[in-house]
């Protein structure tokens, strides 16, 4: 499943689009997809990892889900879910959910939940981590109500980080180590971007599918955590648990 940063990218990679009519529009998507066809793109918007393609009227809402993909002027042999195309190229997007938006994205969306938006805000993320004392740090990364954007691979790396052990509860965190969880949910998404862009994300990662602790050289420790039950990685030595 994509990340905050995957989509940033794929924001900045469909630029070239923006401000152009679609031509042709095709997908097996059931949804009246058509209606897209001769409109002109407003603008290209991310929000955590949502997808914004947004029209005078109406917005597309692309989520990748666990499979989903895309391609920019070379389109698979397989159906899309959704082909646009324009007269400087095509857009397809695969296996993802698409939803049609009448609503104004700015009514829909807090853009201040969005750890990459320049709208983030740090002092209502803590606001919103305070007023749930009992959810597990690792559960807390992963709410995109707070933290949009953030994925599994980056609540592993954070709280690694900071050296919290991924079952702590929020409301036990020292408050030092509730302004470094916020603090580095931020940073690391800035550098999950700067390294994929580089291609040499997987380079950097220090815990992720990783069986030894950098920091203690001992073994790490691999279990399906939290309410979502996702992947965890983590050192049982120097991620302290604060109950």
């Amino acid at each position: 499943m994509p990340e905050g940063p995957s989509i940033v990218i794929l924001k900045e990679e469909v630029a070239a689009f923006k401000g152009k009519k679609v031509l042709h529009v095709s997908g097996n998507s059931k949804l009246a997809i058509q209606q897209l066809k001769n409109k002109k793109v407003k603008d290209f918007k991310s929000w955590g990892k949502h997808f914004l393609i947004c029209f005078q009227d109406i917005t597309v809402r692309i989520h990748f889900m666990l499979f989903g993909s895309y391609r920019i002027n070379d389109p698979k042999s397989t159906s899309p879910r959704l082909q646009l195309d324009f007269s400087n190229g095509t857009l397809s997007f695969y296996a993802c959910s698409i939803k049609l938006l009448e609503e104004d994205p700015d009514t829909i969306y807090d853009w201040t939940a969005d750890v990459m938006n320049p709208h983030w805000s740090a002092s209502k993320a803590k606001e919103k981590l305070k007023a749930q004392p009992d959810m597990l740090v690792c559960d807390a990364l992963l709410d995109q109500n707070i933290f949009s954007g953030v994925g599994n691979i980056i609540k592993n790396e954070v709280a690694f980080r900071i050296r919290v052990h991924p079952e702590s509860k929020v409301g036990k965190l020292p408050a030092r180590k509730l302004t470094a969880m916020i603090k580095e949910a931020r940073q690391y998404s800035f550098d999950f971007l700067h390294w994929k862009k580089a291609f040499e994300l997987k380079k950097h990662w220090l815990v992720h599918t990783k069986k030894t602790c950098p920091r203690c050289h001992t073994p790490l420790i691999k279990k399906y955590l939290g309410k979502t039950h996702r992947r965890t990685f983590f050192c049982n030595n120097c991620q302290i648990l604060y109950k």
